[in-house]
């Protein structure tokens, strides 16, 4: 069993009740993905499994074998922070930092989710283009919480960039 991880293949856990959070923080020292809630909760787990977001913290990792995992280490290229990285430093998207690289995936995540016409809560038409208001982005963040309050800016900065890509 294998899975890649950031662009690399590495082995999965020999033991297959070994959550995906577990694996990442305490075999491969990808300490990034936070462990806050540890009941699905708080999204600070918050990982991209081909391109989808889930909670590490929720999710064996055997069932990921062979699977593309992106972590918050994996975003940023060749020492170039990743866009919506520079913004949350941009818009004062974080205080204390623990939530931070949950809500980044989670928000890259929910931007695909908006361009694959995925409706939220507060769509108001489930068969239209998803426009990734204020209140969309509110709404599908709401899973991700922070401590600080830092919501504002959180929402801000993907406002500016993943929020910006049109919604296909």
């Amino acid at each position: 069993m294998s899975l890649i991880v950031n662009g690399n293949t590495v082995a999965g856990p020999l033991d297959p009740r070994v959550s995906l959070l577990d694996h990442l923080r305490e075999t491969l020292h990808l300490t990034g993905t936070k462990k806050g809630c540890n009941q699905g909760a708080c999204g600070a787990c918050t990982v991209l499994v081909d391109g989808t977001r889930i909670l590490s913290c929720l999710a064996l990792a055997v069932q990921y074998d062979g699977r593309a995992i992106t972590t918050i280490e994996g975003l940023a290229e060749a020492g170039t922070l990743h866009p919506l990285q520079a913004a949350f430093i941009e818009h004062d998207g974080f205080q204390c930092g623990y939530c931070t690289p949950g809500q980044i995936c989670s928000a890259i995540g929910m931007a695909a989710e908006a361009r694959r016409g995925v409706p939220s809560h507060v769509s108001d038409d489930l068969t239209a283009t998803v426009t990734l208001t204020r209140e969309e982005v509110q709404e599908r963040m709401s899973g991700n919480l922070c401590r600080c309050g830092a919501y504002n800016g959180i929402v801000d900065a993907i406002r500016a960039t993943v929020a910006a890509e049109p919604a296909a």
